[in-house]
């Protein structure tokens, strides 16, 4: 059996874990994500890399690990070579493909983590069997990774995916640092929490029912564009809120899926819970070694 050693970056968290080849997270480490240096300073790029190879060395010896796989906010380049996160201000076109590579000497693939996450719920979760769909996280931000015909889509620099960007409320809300009207904007943790004047996990009912129809918006505007089967969403805000939140979801995706092809578009919460970044970072790494996840072709 082969392990991989998984890599998951968050604006909130971060976390480490070992992933075996049947994707079952056997080990996981987290800290918070460094937001402010030693010297009361926005924490530099060095430190938030610091922050995380120490957490990563707890997993040591690395030898028993074939790969290392990573999930990660994005935007990012192509082949997530350089990774700029909206919500990580300190890394900014910041190689950490090649800094985790020199640090634990192992062949490492950096992705978009709703991508990864797309993954996991393809190999493991609530996706499995599907050759049609979209893995959704919605969280501190909001991101997507979409499965067509059986192949994860890239797009030309391989952040294809990003439900978040996509317009929900043209006169909507514009919290730093986010284009206005988003869903990102509207739906991710940090947006509600601008919004509301306090966090997230103290939204009101109609916040919350709010929240689901945007996000529904979003879902059925992907299904009627890309004809898809089903979406599985995770995060902490999707989870957090529950059924509320995916009964106004639900209702939404059935308003906008009108078309014959896409009417009766299923939503479902991830199938991988809590584990679920990590299982997807797992399946970075495994796919970057050839194998075949799920019914998602390897390349």
């Amino acid at each position: 059996m082969e392990f991989a050693l998984a890599v998951d970056v968050g604006g909130t968290k971060i976390a480490v874990g070992a992933v075996n080849d049947e994707g079952r997270l056997t080990e996981r480490r987290s800290a918070p994500t460094p937001t402010v240096g030693p010297d009361g300073e926005p924490a530099t790029g060095a430190e938030i890399l610091a922050a995380l190879t120490s957490l990563i060395d707890e997993l040591a010896p690395f030898n028993r690990f074939a790969v290392c796989g990573v999930g990660c906010g994005g935007p990012m380049s192509s082949g997530g070579e350089l990774v700029s996160p909206l919500n990580i201000p300190g890394w900014r076109s910041f190689p950490l493909a090649e800094e985790i590579e020199r640090h634990t000497g192992l062949a490492t693939r950096v992705d978009n983590d709703a991508k990864a996450l797309a993954l996991g719920e393809g190999w493991v979760g609530a996706a499995v069997g599907e050759r049609n769909f979209m893995g959704m996280v919605v969280s501190t931000g909001v991101g997507g990774g979409i499965v067509v015909d059986g192949r994860l889509l890239d797009g030309a620099t391989g952040n294809a995916g990003h439900i978040g960007h996509v317009i929900v409320e043209p006169d909507g809300n514009q919290p730093p640092r986010q284009i206005k009207g988003t869903l990102e904007a509207e739906a991710s943790g940090t947006s509600i929490a601008h919004r509301i004047g306090r966090p997230s996990k103290e939204a009101t009912t109609a916040d919350i029912t709010r929240t689901g129809c945007l996000v529904g918006r979003a879902i059925g505007s992907v299904g009627n564009l890309l004809d898809i089967r089903l979406v599985a969403i995770s995060g902490s805000v999707a989870l957090g809120f529950g059924e509320p939140f995916f009964a106004a979801v639900r209702d939404e995706v059935e308003r906008v899926c009108g078309l014959d092809y896409s009417r009766g578009l299923r939503v479902e919460p991830g199938g991988c819970g809590p584990d679920g970044p990590l299982i997807g970072a797992g399946a970075v790494g495994f796919r970057h070694l050839g194998h075949t996840i799920g019914l998602i072709d390897p390349r």
